[in-house]
């Protein structure tokens, strides 16, 4: 198992806005090849947007990221500050993404601490 996170600000889109392209955008991240998993990340106090994606395999992860799908989010213009990291999840965290995983649901995550 593989993770990718991306994280970016939004510029001149709002937080209804992105929503409603996440909706938009839901079937086509489905229908990827080895994507177990993507989870929507939002904070609008902090403007920090993003998604954690989980892969069954590091190559699947690779070819993503050489996909035109991949690219074009970090080529995006109402995306600024945009990081991408790949992770190999520790086992605590594997056992969170599994949980994830099974429950099938899209999460938005929001400033807790």
């Amino acid at each position: 198992m593989h993770v990718l996170i991306i994280n970016f600000n939004l510029h001149e889109l709002g937080h209804d806005q992105y929503e409603s392209v996440c909706n938009e955008l839901a079937p086509m991240f489905a229908g990827l090849p080895g994507l177990i998993s993507k989870h929507w990340l939002a904070n609008p106090e902090t403007n920090t947007y993003g998604g954690v994606y989980v892969w069954e395999s590091e190559q699947a992860l690779l070819d993503y990221k050489e996909s035109d799908i991949f690219k074009s989010i970090g080529a995006n213009p109402n995306f600024n500050e945009y990081e991408s990291e790949h992770t190999i999840p520790n086992e605590c965290l594997k056992d969170v993404l599994e949980w994830l995983n099974k429950i099938n649901i899209i999460i938005y995550f929001f400033q807790i601490f």
